[in-house]
């Protein structure tokens, strides 16, 4: 049997998985962050709840390998769970132990827009709670710097593009989110394997809500599929982001309403410019080949 890939980066602690009692059924939400994890999230919820969500989408569907919570208080809250259980993961696949009675879900977006919300989300992010939680400061890409003066967002994004790190430690730059997608567009004709594009809930979201229930086997959901899609939306999630975002109600975030941003596609053309997308895509065309990077930037759409 292959074991696991390990990664330790940011919030994430892949090991956390190790020996975990998984359930024939359950659904495992593998997205890069800033990918649309918690749309992904939002969109198990309605299915297996309908309209009326019985708890925040953070106790529904917890984020196992996130390090800021003691492992076994996240599995207990699992552990008890009577639902068709969802679970959400920033890690990617080959880090993941491999059942086939479990159903994988992976969201792949723009790089280029990942790497605008990335920056947005770390400047949200209380980096302050985050060294105390972790009980020691961190050089973790998951928290914003306090040391040195804040860098443009220009900047950001650059560093992002261009970050050499491994991904075994760096998995929210550009190489970590190409493997990570890449590694699931490379399976995404298994059975257990569902890949979704964000462009394309943006186009057709009641149609990727039907694909999702049909690869999920439920066949008759609870509310019209057009409310459902309807609920699922990015600004209706706004409304009501205290029970969506991802807080984990620790305060994880100093501005809970700032979490989806702007949520459109195509941030990036008012930011880079031709130098600048040279640069990227030079960068991108290293660590993909062309089939994934037209996946990627959803070419011909």
């Amino acid at each position: 049997m292959v074991q696991p890939a390990g990664y330790l980066e940011g919030l994430t602690d892949s090991r956390r998985w190790e020996g975990f009692l998984f359930r024939p059924g359950d659904i495992v939400i593998s997205v890069p962050s800033k990918c649309g994890t918690t749309w992904l999230q939002m969109m198990c919820a309605l299915l297996i709840f309908g309209p009326e969500l019985p708890g925040p989408l953070t106790r529904l569907s917890p984020w196992l390998d996130m390090r800021l919570r003691p492992v076994d208080e996240v599995r207990s809250v699992l552990a008890r769970q009577q639902h068709r259980r969802f679970i959400k993961t920033h890690t990617p696949l080959d880090g993941l132990p491999q059942r086939d009675d479990v159903t994988y879900l992976v969201m792949g977006r723009d790089p280029r827009d990942v790497a605008i919300s990335m920056a947005h989300h770390r400047a949200n992010l209380d980096g302050d709670l985050i060294s105390r939680r972790l009980a020691a400061p961190s050089d973790s890409s998951d928290r914003p710097s306090s040391g040195s003066p804040p860098m443009s967002l220009h900047d950001q994004v650059m560093n992002w593009i261009e970050d050499d790190r491994a991904t075994q430690i760096a998995l929210s730059t550009l190489k970590g989110v190409v493997w990570h997608l890449g590694d699931a567009y490379r399976r995404r004709d298994q059975a257990n394997i569902v890949v979704f594009h964000y462009a394309e809930l943006t186009d057709d979201l009641e149609g990727e809500i039907r694909r999702l229930a049909s690869r999920l086997g439920i066949d008759a959901p609870t509310a019209p599929w057009r409310e459902l899609a309807r609920l699922a939306r990015l600004d209706s999630m706004r409304v009501d982001a205290s029970m969506v975002v991802s807080d984990e109600g620790i305060g994880l975030l100093r501005e809970p309403d700032r979490f989806f941003h702007a949520g459109r596609s195509g941030q990036w053309t008012d930011l880079l410019d031709s130098d600048d997308l040279n640069r990227y895509e030079t960068r991108l065309a290293e660590l993909a080949e062309p089939e994934l990077i037209a996946w990627l930037h959803q070419e011909g759409r």
